[in-house]
């Protein structure tokens, strides 16, 4: 399989310059920025990106680049910081010239090369950073510059090395998608064979290896994540799969009936429902921290698991729905932690079992394709993401069976209306948030003294950014006044009109 290597130079979203590769319909991994060059010269690569990076050539302790990168043989583009790496590594010039640039930008065509090939002359672009390549290395050639960065883009095509300042990865840069299918397809000569098709052969291969003909269980929520996850395992080891359905206590109203109906009766899948809502609760009780309520959860959901793969006598891997966004945001060793999923940071290290993750490495949108060519039903594979610990991120503050319900009752109308409006689908997350603080109302004329309840509804491609969804305004007030009518216990409903970044789409 033709692969494309993404060396990651720390950018939080580096990840997404691997999924647009994917969208080119060539298969790319992310890897660590120091990677043996041994490793990378064993996976044989068509092609090398350098990612972006928080860090200046000059600070000590950045990230370098071993230079016999460049001596491979193999196309190499690098994207912002990830250019200014190359041009230190090969003789150029980079400088904090005090005119950074942050945002949109235009970029001036210079010689239509490779990168630039067939784009328009003049196009926006997206950028941000304070240092420049102001001398290119010896034989590249300047062929894009903006206002502020004489060179924006250069290109030495004989050594098949490219170097672009702006962030083609971005949906900010128009033309973006066209540069790297210009370095993929002329620079590289991929082929664009990535498709769903290969990724379900390919990873169903990967699962046989790894179990063999042993007995495997898989940690089943519903979502299209752990549901796809399991089907793939399923036809990779047949009965030797059995699902475990965790019944937590958190989450939402009709949600374990649903879940029980659609693998029992639609699947055929072997399951097992646990109920241990009071072992949860219990456990979350007092605590009020976030990172500590997903380690417990995270926890928590290992020892049940592992209780239940004793009782089936020899089942030693437990299948989770792990995707990237997971991985990333609960910290690598290149990107900053942002919050602890129960499924990554929240594991413990004592685990009796070892862990088979078929989608790791694969985003949301693919994961939605895959489900889709398994025949997962489309309430499934659309299903608005759901968090493994459930509605206990969603209560900021302590876990409490009367918030709990109050939550339930509140995200209940919120879903009913959002689908009554048609707007589900165009949504990629909406769901309510209880605080846990009270605040003073008026309700037959009596003084009341309640809890808020927070609507939060946002747009996105994959979970990495996402916006505040503009939702019309007779669908809130629709939602409000249900909500203040119909579940006791709150008096007050806002709404979050916040993007990520800087926020993040789960409050906790």
């Amino acid at each position: 399989m033709e692969t494309v290597l993404v060396l990651d130079f720390g950018a939080q979203y580096s990840q997404l310059i691997a999924r647009r590769v994917r969208e080119c319909r060539v298969y790319s991994e992310l890897v660590p920025h120091d990677a043996p060059i041994d490793e990378i010269r064993a996976r044989n690569p068509r092609g090398i990106i350098l990612s972006g990076g928080p860090a200046s050539v000059y600070e000590d302790g950045a990230p370098g680049i071993n230079p016999e990168i460049f001596d491979l043989g193999v196309p190499v583009l690098g994207i912002c910081y990830g250019m200014q790496v190359m041009a230190q590594a090969l003789g150029g010039t980079v400088a904090r010239t005090g005119k950074s640039e942050f945002g949109k930008t235009e970029l001036s065509v210079l010689r239509e090369v490779v990168l630039l090939d067939d784009l328009p002359a003049t196009q926006s672009c997206w950028m941000s950073h304070r240092d420049s390549v102001t001398e290119p290395p010896s034989g590249f050639q300047v062929t894009g510059a903006t206002a502020s960065s004489p060179v924006a883009v250069m290109e030495n095509t004989e050594r098949g090395l490219y170097g672009i300042q702006c962030h083609p990865e971005v949906v900010h840069t128009p033309y973006g998608a066209d540069v790297l299918k210009n370095f993929l397809f002329e620079a590289c000569d991929c082929s664009p064979t990535w498709t769903v098709v290969s990724i379900i052969e390919e990873t169903e291969a990967a699962i046989r290896e790894q179990v063999r003909d042993q007995k495997v269980i898989c940690g089943l929520s519903g979502g299209v994540d752990s549901s796809t996850a399991a089907l793939l395992v399923y036809r990779a080891i047949g009965e030797n799969l059995t699902c475990i359905f965790v019944d937590h206590g958190l989450l939402r109203k009709n949600e374990a009936e649903q879940v029980i109906d659609a693998f029992r009766n639609h699947f055929h899948v072997p399951l097992v429902h646990v109920e241990a809502q009071e072992r949860f609760l219990t456990r979350l009780a007092g605590v009020a921290d976030p990172e500590m309520k997903r380690k417990i959860i995270g926890e928590e959901f290992i020892r049940v698991f592992e209780e239940e793969a004793r009782k089936l006598e020899g089942a030693h891997f437990l299948v989770q729905g792990t995707l990237y966004s997971d991985v990333i945001e609960s910290g690598t060793r290149d990107a900053a932690r942002i919050k602890s999923h129960h499924n990554v940071g929240g594991l413990p290290v004592d685990m009796d079992l070892e862990l088979v993750e078929p989608l790791r490495n694969i985003f949301k949108d693919e994961v939605r394709n895959v489900a889709a060519e398994l025949g997962l039903p489309d309430n499934m594979v659309w299903r608005q993401p759901f968090p493994g610990p459930g509605l206990a991120i969603r209560i900021i503050g302590e876990v409490t069976e009367e918030r709990l319900e109050i939550l339930r009752e509140a995200d209940f109308v919120l879903q009913e209306e959002v689908r009554r409006a048609g707007l589900y689908r165009d949504l990629w997350q909406s769901f309510c948030v209880l605080p846990a603080i009270r605040s003073v109302g008026v309700m037959g004329d009596e003084r009341t003294y309640a809890y808020p309840i927070v609507i939060r509804a946002v747009t996105s491609e994959d979970a990495m950014t996402a916006d505040w969804a503009r939702l019309p305004y007779d669908l809130l007030e629709t939602v409000s006044s249900r909500i203040i009518n119909e579940v006791t216990g709150v008096n007050r409903v806002a709404l979050d009109i916040s993007s990520k970044p800087p926020s993040t789409i789960e409050w906790e």
